[in-house]
C-alpha cells in the first residue's frame, strides 16, 4: 500500500439551522453551506428561504464533475 500523500484538514461551523461555514486549504475565506429550493423543503425549510447557498451534495457533484 502506498503512503498518505495528502490528508485534507477542513473545519466546519455550523451557524443557524441548516447554515454552515467550512474552512478550507487554500481558501482566504470561509465556504458558505445551506439549503435552496426543493431541498430546502426536503429538510422542511421554506423553499423561499431568506439566505440561500449551495448545499453540500451540490459541492459534491460540482468535484465529481471537475
Amino acid at each position: 500500500m502506498s503512503d498518505v500523500v495528502y490528508t485534507s484538514r477542513v473545519r466546519i461551523i455550523r451557524q443557524q439551522g441548516p447554515h454552515r461555514h467550512a474552512y478550507l486549504p487554500a481558501e482566504d475565506c470561509a465556504v458558505a453551506f445551506g439549503v435552496h429550493g426543493a431541498i430546502a423543503e426536503h429538510y422542511g425549510v421554506s423553499p423561499d428561504v431568506a439566505d440561500p447557498h449551495a448545499t453540500t451534495i451540490d459541492y459534491v457533484v460540482a468535484a465529481a464533475g471537475g
